[in-house]
């Protein structure tokens, strides 16, 4: 069965491995030039269901549970299970109780138990939650891998390509996101940073509590940080705002005043595809496959969604008799 996926973003190249571990003939077609500038390029990598579960619906928990499992086993040391850390200033410390209301998976930690967890936030904050069961990847390391992986079990690859010249396919699998025609997507447009200091050491992603911004920090190598937490409503992939560079750095510094001093290495912009209800969708029509409206969970949810589709289609294919 050969089978064409559209989009080599997360959903395209997670879907595309599940197909070729069922026997499946797989071409993959992306009509970007290479793996960088999609929404999946400017992800924070955050494998937290029961932390996405205080702004998200009970789904995304069910989905997301198994999704640090899978990228461990599909892609062996890409995967830090750390944890996640949930931290408040004093002065808003109320932000934490309706946290820990709304989310599960959790227990509380007190100042000095936060300073054994993250000695370089000694002092800082007097309470805490933390999440054992959360884990993070870097996307970018994990999608180049996952690339040379589908490579190596024979997935073709193929980028500046139009998938309407690629005719003779039997299925087709839709991860173009926002390009995907379908009137009932929004963009929801995130923007990250990435600063880089030799001051603090963090050992799993921080989010940083506040009404009105909130921020998550995440590690990645070579004393490299990347930040973010805006959720615009909007299509619009221009620069970061100087609006949202001034509170995603003034936030930061909250977090830890070292920050202060840190180099911008990057700043980026990702317009995630979302439905009304933020879940996202796997859908047949015909013989396409659509998957699409991952928001903000792409790599979290991406997984599940991908098995979703390869049972879908090989649902339709006519068993072999002995």
């Amino acid at each position: 069965m050969r089978v064409l996926v559209k989009g080599a973003g997360v959903a395209g190249l997670t879907a595309a491995f599940e197909l070729a571990r069922r026997g499946a003939a797989v071409t993959v077609a992306d009509v970007r030039h290479g793996r960088g500038g999609n929404a999946s390029w400017f992800a924070g990598g955050m494998l937290a269901p029961w932390c996405e579960r205080e702004s998200a619906e009970q789904p995304v928990l069910d989905l997301g549970r198994g999704a640090a499992d899978w990228w461990e086993a599909v892609l062996p040391g890409q995967v830090t299970q750390a944890g996640t850390l949930v931290v408040a200033p004093p002065r808003d410390s109320g932000e934490l109780d309706r946290f820990a209301g709304r989310t599960s998976g959790h227990r509380w930690l007190d100042e000095a138990e936060i300073a054994r967890l993250e000695p370089d936030l000694a002092g800082r904050f007097r309470r805490g939650l933390f999440f054992p069961g959360e884990a993070h990847l870097d996307p970018r390391r994990a999608m180049a891998a996952l690339h040379d992986k589908l490579v190596a079990m024979g997935v073709d690859i193929s980028f500046a390509t139009d998938a309407r010249q690629l005719p003779g396919f039997e299925h087709e699998i839709d991860c173009t996101g926002m390009a995907a025609d379908d009137g009932r997507l929004r963009g929801v447009r995130g923007e990250m940073m990435i600063l880089h200091t030799p001051d603090i050491a963090l050992s799993r992603p921080v989010r940083l509590l506040h009404p009105r911004f909130p921020l998550y920090t995440v590690p990645r190598a070579n004393h490299r940080f990347m930040i973010g937490a805006t959720m615009i409503e909007s299509d619009g992939a221009g620069p970061v705002t100087v609006r949202s560079m001034m509170e995603l750095l003034g936030t930061a510094c909250a977090l830890h005043p070292a920050f202060g001093e840190a180099g911008i290495v990057e700043t980026g912009v990702g317009v995630r595809p979302a439905f009304s209800d933020n879940l996202p969708r796997v859908e047949a029509r015909g013989n396409t496959v659509a998957i699409n409206g991952l928001y903000r969970h792409g790599f979290l949810l991406a997984p599940a969604m991908a098995r979703q589709a390869a049972e879908l289609v090989f649902a339709d294919e006519p068993m072999e008799l002995a």
